[in-house]
């Protein structure tokens, strides 16, 4: 694949990769099925509002790029994805991909657990190692490993189909969960001090 994704692209393409392992046997998906799961709000990064045209719009554009597939026959059309194959990635990597399409940037933990229901890797060490394949494909990264926001434990990685991602929006996103994760140590700490002390204090005074 040679061209840049919409983002309504991506999440088409997310939630059949998506639905081919959680509902299998309502896939190939219908339109409205394709629609219903694009705009599920949970899970969802950003949470959207994909209108039936526009789905069809993106449909059509996936399907010139072979990334989509239209099962003909019966009573309504049906579709379906073709991720390994074009892109030339294992069903691992396909994994990650939809994850990142479907939910945004994601540490390699929150890969780990987010990916469960399409593939479950063994460990976090596995997670990474596909990352790393991802970042170094010859034939041009599909994913990119994002600066790390202030607070953070880990780095974040986002996928390349859509083009390089908006570091700002990125780390707007992020901080404010940090921040309150920030917060919430610092005050644990503060009442783990204040308990210390009035410990202390009572000690001293003879009260119990």
């Amino acid at each position: 694949m040679n061209r840049t994704l919409s983002l309504i692209e991506t999440r088409v393409l997310g939630t059949l990769y998506e639905k081919a392992h959680t509902v299998p046997d309502s896939y190939p998906l219908t339109l409205n099925s394709l629609v219903s799961g694009c705009n599920q709000k949970t899970s969802r990064a950003p949470v959207m509002e994909v209108s039936d045209a526009e789905a069809q719009a993106a449909l059509d554009s996936l399907k010139s790029a072979n990334l989509v597939m239209e099962t003909s026959g019966g009573r309504v059309q049906r579709y379906s994805h073709n991720v390994e194959r074009v892109l030339q990635v294992p069903s691992q990597s396909a994994a990650i991909l939809a994850v990142l399409m479907l939910r945004g940037p994601q540490t390699p933990g929150e890969l780990r657990i987010n990916c469960d229901r399409l593939h479950s890797f063994a460990d976090l060490s596995a997670v990474q190692g596909f990352l790393d394949e991802l970042a170094a494909r010859p034939a041009g990264a599909l994913v990119v490993e994002l600066p790390r926001v202030p607070g953070a434990r880990e780095n974040r990685w986002a996928h390349l189909l859509a083009g390089a991602p908006k570091v700002e929006a990125v780390a707007a996103a992020a901080t404010p969960k940090d921040d309150l994760a920030s917060t919430v140590r610092r005050l644990e700490g503060e009442l783990a001090a204040l308990k210390e002390l009035v410990e202390r204090i009572a000690k001293a005074t003879g009260v119990s």
